[in-house]
């Protein structure tokens, strides 16, 4: 049964089991904490695959002091005549924290490629030095995760509609996403050729079947935790204390202060 054939993943079951994997992904954190590890996965795929969502998911009873979403807007002027892995390694992990890239240096290979925002020379001298520069980290210690989101052009179609529709989700959709529609193919060889690269035995791609979203961010967190060799952490017993006697405080009254409105009372 391939990807698309499968059954949409039971919410229930989605849920129950995103809620166990998200406890496991806390005491992951532990460990990444408390043994100084530096952790980096790349969120990359194609628009509108669900990337963001399973950050969101990841990210969402973490720590926001020790895991980091990254996701970098446009180069400046500046930072267009840096080298190119340049503005990506000041926001690399230092001990005991997990950086997730929504979004990474593999724009090069794929949006910056297609679009024509980078030369031929500076595509091919990015394919040469990419697969160092990822060597480079792991030999420095740094564990790197690579996920690769795939999704088929007629549901990605359906998600670029829904988000055109829905006010919430207009923000999400930009004249550079469209262009995915038209140039498909184009992101197709793009990848491929990207992949024949960069897909390397210590650094590979993992590829994410997201046509079910639920099933998507179950498999990747269920591997991002499978690939860590992380092990649970003896935690302190703690003990809430005793509240003091009294010293005599009193709170002034509430009238110097300014509340914000009982919005929720006009509810009803």
């Amino acid at each position: 049964m391939t990807a698309t054939e499968k059954k949409r993943l039971n919410k229930k079951l989605y849920e129950r089991e995103l809620l166990r994997l998200q406890e496991q992904l806390v005491e992951m954190q532990e460990w990444v904490r408390t043994s100084g590890t530096r952790l980096v996965v790349v969120f990359e795929g194609r628009d509108a695959a669900g990337k963001g969502g399973t950050i969101q998911r990841i990210s969402e009873y973490l720590n926001p002091r020790i895991c980091r979403i990254i996701a970098l807007p446009a180069p400046t002027e500046r930072q267009r005549t840096q080298w190119y892995f340049q503005r990506y390694v000041e926001h690399l992990p230092a001990a005991g924290e997990i950086v997730l890239l929504d979004r990474s240096w593999y724009n090069r290979g794929g949006v910056e490629r297609v679009m024509g925002f980078a030369t031929p020379a500076e595509y091919s001298r990015f394919l040469r030095q990419c697969p160092l520069f990822e060597e480079m980290l792991i030999e420095d210690g740094i564990l790197l995760r690579k996920y690769w989101f795939s999704v088929s052009d007629s549901e990605q179609e359906k998600r670029f509609r829904d988000r055109m529709n829905n006010p919430m989700k207009r923000w999400k959709l930009s004249p550079m996403d469209l262009q995915s529609i038209t140039r498909w193919e184009d992101y197709s060889r793009a990848k491929d050729e990207m992949f024949s690269h960069t897909d390397t035995a210590m650094s590979p791609w993992m590829v994410v079947e997201s046509v079910d979203k639920r099933r998507a961010r179950i498999n990747t967190i269920a591997h991002l935790l499978a690939s860590v060799p992380w092990r649970p952490v003896h935690k302190e017993v703690l003990v809430l204390p005793e509240r003091p006697p009294s010293r005599g405080y009193q709170r002034p009254p509430r009238e110097q202060f300014h509340e914000v409105p009982d919005h929720a009372s006009t509810l009803g």
